[in-house]
């Protein structure tokens, strides 16, 4: 008689999700990327000091992203990940400061973005201490094991999208900037990718993708991080932010240095 081993279950694929700014490279990509846009001319005429764009509801609702259905690796964009804001609060500085920042942008076209983003990158990537070594050899690691690799972060597809496609990210969920029936970013952006809306976003892209939650890993180095490493089952601490050092020691969380 012959017997037959009972097949084992195909085991879930996991996801591992990536903050970006100081917990995978070593800048914040917002500035630096707005040092070499103001270099080089960029244009757009947005101000951040007049009142205007911290936050003040103005066409957050409404344009298109700019980048939307563009992907990195699955034919999906941030702009298609991004979720509303989950119930965590955001910090009204954080939120509002981001909202202010793309502000600068207004009247810029979206090529000219994504271009000036791609030289960017190539000239940051080759700097010393460009990443951060420890948490840029995890995500190789997680790549290796055949892990969906995905960026979270505040800021946005031109500055992320160069990086996602050096590093094999399958997704980059980031704040969406808006475009207008002009073909121009309007300056503003749907939702900040900020504390609440990145463990919004992590969970929907476990959902969309069938992805276990509980087998999968979150990277992240500042308190607004928080809700996203709770979202997963192996969440990972990066550098010593105070708040995430007290979590990591409360939940026996892994840590790396930065």
């Amino acid at each position: 008689m012959t017997s037959t081993a009972t097949p084992r279950a195909a085991e879930p694929r996991r996801a591992a999700f990536f903050d970006v700014d100081e917990t995978l490279i070593a800048a914040k990509s917002m500035f630096a990327f707005w040092d070499h846009w103001s270099a080089r001319g960029g244009g757009g005429g947005g101000r951040t000091g007049d009142g205007e764009g911290a936050g003040d509801g103005e066409g957050a609702g409404d344009g298109k992203a700019a980048g939307d259905g563009e992907g990195a690796g699955d034919g999906e964009g941030g702009s298609r990940e991004a979720a509303p804001t989950g119930d965590a609060p955001v910090p009204a500085d954080r939120a509002a400061l981001n909202r202010a920042h793309f502000r600068r942008y207004r009247g810029a076209r979206p090529d000219e973005l994504s271009a000036a983003g791609r030289e960017w990158y190539a000239t940051y990537r080759t700097t010393p201490s460009a990443f951060v070594t420890a948490s840029l050899s995890a995500l190789r690691r997680h790549r290796a094991a055949g892990h969906a690799v995905v960026l979270v972060s505040g800021s946005a597809d031109p500055m992320l999208r160069p990086l996602a496609e050096d590093l094999g990210a399958e997704a980059v969920l980031c704040t969406e900037l808006l475009v207008g029936a002009d073909g121009l970013l309007t300056g503003d952006v749907r939702t900040p990718m900020i504390g609440g809306a990145k463990a919004t976003a992590v969970a929907a892209y476990l959902a969309r993708h069938g992805l276990s939650a509980d087998d999968s890993h979150a990277y992240g180095d500042h308190a607004s991080d928080l809700d996203m490493l709770r979202a997963v089952g192996n969440p990972v601490v990066v550098g010593d932010d105070p708040e995430l050092a007290h979590w990591a020691a409360r939940e026996g969380w892994h840590r790396l240095p930065r």
